[in-house]
């Protein structure tokens, strides 16, 4: 039975758009999850949105919409985000549903019943932007926020209280004799030494506006955000229904991961725990907090400028360029800066040189000296050999001893130290210089097969972080999904390769003048909206060089080593021909045989996954569907014009 890993992010207060800072944390966890889950383990991830309080009720009102549209259009561009970002989560949880409410509502009166949660007076200092309270002894400067620097409101008004005093020995025996219940350690010991100076009892309640869950037992009150947030954790699962077999299964299961930013510790660190003691819950949970991006004039912030959009680095590079560099940028334990600077010279250097030439030497050197075939070597290793492959292992130990503690940066770190070795081994053993002996050939055979099962070690690696390039790579190796795999892992598993005619750069080199200038404009507010995209022109001329015939699907199979490919037998008029298309999230194979369809006849014959193909099947799609292109009337042959 496989192990159980459930993972969070904070759910996300709609303010707008959501920067790299806010990203960074998605991202990490989708990468941590996708990583467990080629572990072996049955992961579940869950994100979701925080929807209430005192601020998003002002913004609805300022705009002249309900606060529930407001919150709708916010989740509603969040999702989409996420779906761009191909985030894998398995949930995304709302405090405006139903199944929220009502667990926060059970909740709140169950530590109410027990005592717990006591009625009294809150008198003290808020900050509606962080939804906190604070005591004067708290606030920086002429009674500003200490957290976000604006402006507080004094405030005196009835709320209900949740006693974290009466928890605060307990919580920190818990911390003591659970070392890794936060990380880094730098964190934990900040909690420890703020409890230390003595807990004040929170206030849970707010009479003040009517926009979050209500207290059932006085309705007067809503549910203050912490309590109401922090819930999410198990309300998403099903605590507290009929139907609480997920919260069974991940929150007493195996490993259990909040990650959050640092400005939002103590809130996890120490109100959730206690809420947890309080309720008889086992606390499961280990706790990560990560430092920021930063940018040279300080912490990312929309309200002060200087932002960089995720929508702005996938709209200029793509999605691996962005995931790469949030997850190599930000240390272990501290905070990260993004410049246009550092975000280019990581394309360039790490991508692009580093990793997308050895691939490209690598396919190009196999075709040129063994017509893209080469197998496992017959001859013995040599010292170079050997050094390559214990290097291999070491990394993969490295690797997963850094994934295992959170630290992406330092695996990734790891991870290229075996691409520079594997650079290394190519200006070792010249390649080049033993192609000109044909005595040599075995060695030199050797030598690339070698580059190869390095590469396939790399990608699987990076399966995890690189979304489009780790199966590119697999794809141009002719690496089937056997051989990508945690357990295939060991040098000398997959003993023959095929690669594909033509490599095709993963990461094309960028100009470091021009996309420094791009991306500073961005961040300045400079770069003026594009126009719509136009379609280029071409002329009748270039139509005419593609011959459009009606085929005739004859028979049609999976294909061997590609979920995502079916391999077809085609009669385009007297002639029988092989093509490999992309069809299969969409269509059984049986359902093909005997459509009608159009094809491009004259398109260079390329393998796909090591099968030939000989044209391409036309088809149309949109987001949710892809349709091949039928014919009723016309027979096999016929030309379309």
């Amino acid at each position: 039975m496989s192990k159980t890993f459930y993972i969070t992010t904070p759910i996300y207060y709609p303010s707008g758009n959501l920067h790299i800072g806010n990203t960074y944390t998605t991202v990490l966890c989708d990468t941590l999850k996708r990583y467990k889950h080629e572990r072996g383990y049955d992961a579940f991830y869950l994100t979701g949105m925080d929807e209430h309080g005192k601020k998003i009720e002002t913004v609805a009102n300022d705009r002249g919409v309900p606060p529930i549209e407001h919150v709708d259009e916010l989740a509603d561009a969040t999702k989409e985000l996420w779906s761009k970002m191909k985030i894998d989560y398995d949930d995304f949880i709302r405090t405006t549903e139903k199944r929220h409410k009502s667990v926060v509502q059970k909740i709140f009166e169950r530590l109410l019943e027990a005592g717990d949660i006591y009625l009294g007076t809150y008198k003290g200092y808020y900050c509606m932007p962080c939804e906190s309270f604070y005591t004067d002894s708290q606030l920086a400067e002429n009674h500003t926020c200490p957290d976000c620097g604006r402006e507080t409101s004094e405030l005196e008004e009835e709320s209900y209280f949740l006693r974290l005093s009466k928890y605060q020995k307990k919580l920190l025996q818990y911390i003591e004799t659970h070392p890794d219940f936060i990380t880094p350690e730098t964190r934990k010991n900040e909690v420890v030494a703020f409890i230390k100076q003595g807990l004040n009892d929170l206030s849970v309640s707010r009479t003040t506006f009517d926009w979050g869950i209500k207290v059932v037992s006085n309705p007067k009150h809503v549910v203050y955000v912490w309590i109401d947030a922090l819930s999410n954790y198990i309300s998403a699962l099903g605590y507290g229904t009929d139907n609480d077999k997920l919260f069974q299964k991940y929150w007493h299961g195996d490993e259990v991961l909040h990650v959050v930013g640092k400005d939002i510790l103590r809130f996890h660190a120490i109100y959730w725990p206690i809420m947890l003691m309080a309720l008889d819950i086992p606390i499961t949970f280990k706790l990560h907090a990560h430092g920021f991006y930063m940018m040279k004039d300080g912490k990312m912030s929309k309200s002060k400028g200087g932002v960089i959009y995720p929508e702005t680095i996938l709209k200029y590079y793509g999605l691996d360029e962005l995931r790469y560099f949030l997850l190599r940028e930000l240390p272990y334990g501290l905070d990260g800066l993004f410049t246009p600077e550092a975000f280019v010279e990581r394309i360039n250097f790490d991508l692009a040189n580093d990793f997308g030439n050895l691939l490209n030497r690598t396919i190009s050197m196999i075709n040129k000296y063994f017509k893209g075939d080469i197998s496992a070597p017959s001859e013995p290793l040599d010292d170079i050999d050997n050094d390559l492959r214990d290097t291999a292992a070491d990394v993969i130990r490295a690797y997963k001893e850094n994934m295992n503690t959170l630290k992406v940066s330092n695996a990734l770190q790891e991870l290229w130290r075996l691409v520079s070795r594997t650079n290394k081994y190519i200006d070792e053993t010249m390649p080049w210089a033993l192609a000109k002996d044909e005595e040599k050939r075995p060695t030199l055979e050797k030598v690339l097969y070698h580059l190869a099962e390095s590469l396939r070690h790399i990608g699987i690696m990076l399966k995890p972080i690189l979304l489009k390039a780790a199966p590119a790579l697999f794809d141009q190796l002719g690496i089937g999904e056997d051989h990508t795999t945690w357990q295939s892992m060991t040098f000398g598993e997959k003993k023959h390769y095929h690669v594909i005619d033509k490599p095709t750069p993963l990461f094309p080199r960028l100009d470091v003048e021009v996309e420094v200038k791009k991306l500073r404009d961005e961040i300045a507010g400079k770069t003026k909206p594009e126009p719509a995209p136009k379609a280029d022109l071409i002329s009748i001329d270039d139509f005419a060089k593609l011959d459009l015939v009606v085929a005739e699907i004859k028979t049609a199979e999976p294909h061997p080593d590609a979920d995502k490919l079916i391999v077809l037998t085609v009669d385009v008029g007297g002639e029988t021909k092989q093509i490999v298309a992309g069809i299969a999230k969409d269509y059984e194979p049986d359902a093909l045989v005997g459509k009608r369809v159009l094809v491009v006849n004259n398109l260079k014959p390329t393998k796909l996954r090591g099968i030939k193909s000989e044209g391409m099947l036309l088809a149309g799609s949109n987001k949710d569907k892809l349709e091949v292109i039928e014919s009723r009337e016309l027979n096999p042959g016929d030309r379309v014009k």
